[in-house]
């Protein structure tokens, strides 16, 4: 008889331990659920690859960051970790706007980008005669405690408007065609003004390849293409602190001690990782005596910390990231998502090419941060705005979310 009720009660407590395993798979699915706009098991295999490498991303940033940082950060402001809290501070709100974007149609993003667009532009427009000057450039405006950088966070926005105006290129107005283009024209060399030729730049190329997918026809944007040439070529003539820059790029070595003395440091940082690195935590350069080296110059840092192998694994992480953006883009069912994921491709992959070849000398000294991994709450805000755009995208290219607000709209 005791054996029976034994068993009895054994039974009891193995229906309630199933019974509360079930329900909490199912709070766990419905949380799932609610986080994400479709169902895991009907992801597209481009956005499974797609999530993992952010994640990845973001998570490496932190320890790059982490890393390159604390020498400076415990001598100048007290703390090893500064710059890392605030980093991270960062990180939260950039993770809820990614789940915002990821929930939100493509379509409804375009419906309040123009405002916001030129929220930034006007912006952008006061950093020209309110903002902080730093290094011989006025980027940031201070508004409270908050130091906000409008040329990184209109980057999302400058994706949006301008899949917006070249989706259908042949069908918009020629008033219409150009008040964007001179309102873009101007954005740029407002950019250009503060000045910041790198995000002028990297501005010019987004707009440039956006409308070449567009179908604007190659001679039409040769010739822009040759203004643009032009205008940064005036810009580096007349700004001595650019000029400065082109020709320590030629030949640093003529300068060691001043205009050529970051990209020295840069190299023998380079240089010094070898094929292994250092190791992770052990870099020398990071002792101040690379300028930057937690924002504009961190690749440097990684570079001597992992050496040539680390450096051969990120950059094919990026080359993964570009092929599955590619391929997102080839998969959208219209030409909005697919302009807009081709210039989430170009933004993230282009600027962090961009980002490296200053750090090996490729291409002149420029302050363009690497995404997700360089200090920079707008840098990070924007890489997370930008992210959840792309995979949105290879979401709506399955058809199953993203298609009843369309076919309102069309209607």
């Amino acid at each position: 008889m005791e054996i029976s009720q034994e068993k009895i009660k054994y039974k009891r407590i193995s229906k309630r331990k199933n019974s509360l395993t079930c329900l909490n798979k199912k709070n766990q699915s419905n949380l799932i659920v609610s986080i994400f706009p479709l169902p895991w098991t009907i992801w597209p295999y481009e956005a499974k690859i797609l999530i993992v490498l952010i994640g990845i991303w973001s998570i490496l940033g932190i320890c790059i960051l982490g890393s390159s940082s604390w020498w400076v950060a415990s001598k100048e402001m007290g703390n090893w970790a500064y710059f890392l809290k605030k980093q991270i501070i960062w990180t939260i709100p950039g993770i809820g706007l990614f789940f915002f974007v990821l929930n939100t149609n493509i379509r409804n993003l375009l419906k309040f980008s123009k405002i916001i667009f030129y929220i930034l532009f006007f912006l952008i427009f006061l950093t020209n005669f309110t903002g902080i000057t730093v290094n011989g450039s006025s980027r940031w405006l201070v508004l409270g405690n908050l130091r906000l950088q409008p040329s990184e966070l209109i980057k999302p926005f400058l994706i949006l408007e301008s899949s917006n105006l070249f989706a259908h290129w042949n069908l918009v107005k020629n008033e219409r065609k150009l008040i964007s283009i001179l309102s873009f024209s101007l954005l740029i060399l407002l950019i250009l003004k503060q000045p910041n030729l790198s995000t002028a730049s990297l501005t010019g190329i987004l707009f440039w390849v956006i409308a070449l997918c567009g179908g604007v026809k190659l001679n039409s944007l040769c010739s822009f293409a040759s203004l643009g040439l032009m205008t940064g070529s005036i810009s580096i003539i007349k700004n001595e602190y650019q000029r400065l820059r082109v020709t320590s790029f030629i030949n640093p070595w003529k300068d060691q001690q001043e205009s050529g003395f970051q990209l020295i440091q840069s190299l023998l940082a380079i240089g010094s990782g070898g094929l292994f690195g250092q190791g992770f935590g052990l870099s020398i350069q990071k002792l101040q005596y690379l300028p930057f080296m937690y924002t504009d110059f961190i690749f440097a840092i990684f570079a001597e910390e992992f050496g040539l192998l680390g450096c051969t694994f990120f950059l094919g992480f990026l080359a993964v990231f570009l092929y599955i953006s590619l391929r997102i883009s080839l998969k959208c069912r219209n030409n909005y998502t697919k302009l807009v994921a081709i210039g989430c491709c170009v933004l993230l992959a282009g600027q962090s090419i961009m980002h490296i070849a200053v750090a090996t000398g490729s291409m002149p000294t420029t302050g363009l941060p690497l995404p997700f991994i360089s200090y920079g709450g707008n840098s990070l805000i924007a890489s997370f705005f930008i992210a959840g755009m792309l995979l949105r995208c290879s979401l709506e290219s399955t058809g199953f979310t993203g298609m009843i607000s369309t076919r309102k709209t069309l209607n």
